[in-house]
């Protein structure tokens, strides 16, 4: 049997770029292989947002991470990568951190070298580690690894306070460490996008971050544009955490006005998937045919 890490490489290493939604609990996974996709990147900011209530701002800790991860992971078929954050501590750290996750049912993980508490990439403020800190996380997260087709993705998030040449020069220290695949976060042109993808070694990955309109951020471009700029794969980390928040204000909104206000009772189905799709989604057909093929003893 192929292994979840195998299956992920191979088409992270095809020549068609991966398109990767986002996901962050048991609709949204289940959603995105229903939509037919192979693979999704847990949303460590969509984990924080959804489970814990709080910004992507180093709230959330490993214990908290892993076990969300582990949650969708047992839901769906996806080859599910993983955002680490910085590993959780040290070298040491991220040895158990790879073990936890992959043990989890995970394909991938990946680590950045942002200082502790980290924060999402396209936040103001960010610092990162030294470079030579990150190589000895990586290749300890090389060595725990069971399964040496388990993805390791490094992040850098040096090309905002440091530079794009400085975010190339650590991904290629990374790379030489061991990572499987590389991720430069928050590079604000399209030309930055092509030159770091032409100056490294290995497979690079890139977020379009859809909804951010508050501050620079990566340009918005169509999969067809990055595989022509050499990028390997692109992911969608926010699409649909912030299509799901939309929905419930737009729902909320339509309950204010009608039902409180107005006193009038309204459905919307423009609004609300009927109780039926929610269920089939949800794999109740699943539960029925595991509870008919069991439940023969119990009706006779």
């Amino acid at each position: 049997m192929i292994s979840k890490g195998k299956q992920l490489k191979e088409l992270i290493h095809s020549p068609k770029i991966l398109i990767t939604p986002g996901v962050y609990d048991g609709y949204s996974a289940r959603l995105v292989q229903k939509m037919g996709f192979k693979t999704g990147s847990i949303s460590g900011a969509g984990v924080s947002e959804s489970h814990l209530g709080w910004a992507d701002r180093g709230v959330m800790g490993y214990g908290d991470n892993v076990e969300a991860s582990r949650s969708i992971a047992a839901c769906c078929d996806l080859l599910l990568q993983g955002d680490a954050d910085t590993g959780y501590g040290n070298a040491l750290n991220v040895y158990f951190t790879v073990r936890g996750f992959e043990d989890a049912g995970l394909a991938a993980i990946m680590i950045e070298d942002q200082v502790w508490p980290k924060r999402c990439g396209h936040m103001a403020g960010k610092s990162v580690i030294p470079a030579e800190e990150m190589v000895q996380k990586i290749k300890a997260a090389v060595v725990a690894r069971r399964d040496p087709d388990f993805v390791i993705k490094a992040r850098t998030d040096a090309a905002a306070p440091l530079g794009v040449e400085e975010a190339i020069r650590r991904l290629n220290m990374y790379a030489e460490a061991g990572a499987d695949c590389l991720f430069a976060d928050a590079l604000l042109s399209a030309k930055d996008i092509e030159r770091v993808a032409r100056s490294v070694p290995k497979p690079l990955s890139v977020n379009m971050g859809l909804g951010i309109r508050s501050r620079p951020t990566t340009p918005l471009l169509s999969p067809k544009q990055l595989e022509e700029m050499g990028v390997a794969q692109i992911s969608y980390p926010r699409l649909l955490t912030t299509a799901a928040v939309k929905g419930m204000m737009n729902a909320m909104q339509v309950f204010m006005e009608e039902l409180v206000e107005k006193n009038h009772v309204v459905d919307r189905p423009d609004l609300l998937v009927s109780f039926g799709e929610l269920n089939e989604l949800m794999g109740l057909n699943t539960l029925e045919e595991l509870e008919q093929r069991f439940s023969h003893y119990e009706n006779r």
